[in-house]
């Protein structure tokens, strides 16, 4: 019988009790036969058809564990147990579930931060969801989730894969020129700190001078970096520039950026940044489409 992806949460603990790095598929192998999942039912496909349920209820139980701060990545693909994880085989509960991880912070913050006032209301009220509700709840959690690979994937690349991506993103969102024309900055010696420029428009009227930088998430950009980029792009007589990090910036930065009077700063920050990879499809790809279909109003009404 193929379990639901909390019943996998105790056995992935204990596989993984040994301080060792595992891997996810070393981790499917441990739990398929903890639970004695034969062949035939790990060839069970999702509803979408996309993938395998045994396989992903495993992956999304990784997840769960993992923002729980249970487990953590070892490196991509692999991961380990946390001394959390270790203390809650310690507490041995009678159940390990969504309810109990719930005492964590991490989680708890996780799992509600979506909700909106309206969803918080209803628990109030102790009424449940409507189907709609609960579909769009979901969907942004898959969004976060989707960031999160996104971002570890990003930071697990060099400098200059990054730096690509910056360009290919922005010639993405419409502005003129191509990647190929941009990316003859790349690499280039004595650019300033200038790592790629995009035209503004199709007719190459204006030029807009990219910067990226690829910091932890916990890092942030200051005003000193701010000021630096703004000499950049005095130096090559431009009016126009974008900062795109996959850190954060400071308040300091973002209002020196705003009140600078010559030169138009754009900034993005590593929020920013996935949200329109996500948006542009840069890095992402369609996995499945679900249509969510209503009365037409129109076909029924009097003649």
């Amino acid at each position: 019988m193929i379990p639901v992806f909390e019943e996998c949460y105790r056995p992935i603990l204990e596989f993984l009790a040994d301080g060792k790095e595992h891997t996810s598929s070393e981790v499917k192998e441990h739990v398929a036969k903890y639970f004695k999942v034969t062949d035939d039912e790990r060839k069970i496909l999702t509803p979408s058809g996309k993938c395998q349920l045994f396989d992903n209820r495993v992956l999304w139980a990784i997840t769960y564990l993992r923002k729980a701060r249970a487990i953590e990545n070892a490196r991509w693909g692999a991961y380990k147990i946390t001394d959390r994880g270790l203390n809650i085989l310690k507490e041995n509960p009678e159940i390990i579930n969504n309810e109990y991880l719930e005492k964590f912070e991490e989680f708890s913050s996780w799992v509600r931060r979506k909700k909106t006032k309206r969803e918080k209301s209803f628990e109030s009220k102790q009424a449940a969801q409507t189907p709609d509700e609960i579909i769009f709840e979901q969907l942004e959690i898959l969004k976060d989730n989707l960031k999160e690979e996104l971002r570890r994937r990003i930071l697990e690349k060099s400098s200059q894969f990054f730096e690509k991506l910056v360009l290919e993103l922005i010639v993405k969102m419409g502005y003129g020129g191509s990647f190929e024309e941009a990316s003859k900055v790349l690499g280039k010696s004595g650019d300033e700190g200038i790592d790629g420029v995009i035209k503004e428009d199709v007719l190459g009227l204006d030029n807009i001078y990219l910067q990226a930088k690829r910091y932890n998430p916990g890092q942030s950009i200051g005003r000193k970096e701010i000021q630096s980029f703004v000499g950049a792009l005095h130096g090559k007589g431009a009016k126009k520039g974008i900062l795109i990090t996959t850190a954060s910036f400071t308040k300091e930065a973002l209002q020196y950026a705003e009140n600078i009077k010559d030169i138009k700063v754009v900034l993005i920050d590593g929020d920013k940044l996935l949200e329109y990879m996500i948006k542009y499809n840069l890095g992402v790809r369609i996995d499945s489409v679900i249509e969510i279909k209503k009365v037409d109003s129109d076909y029924f009404g009097e003649e």
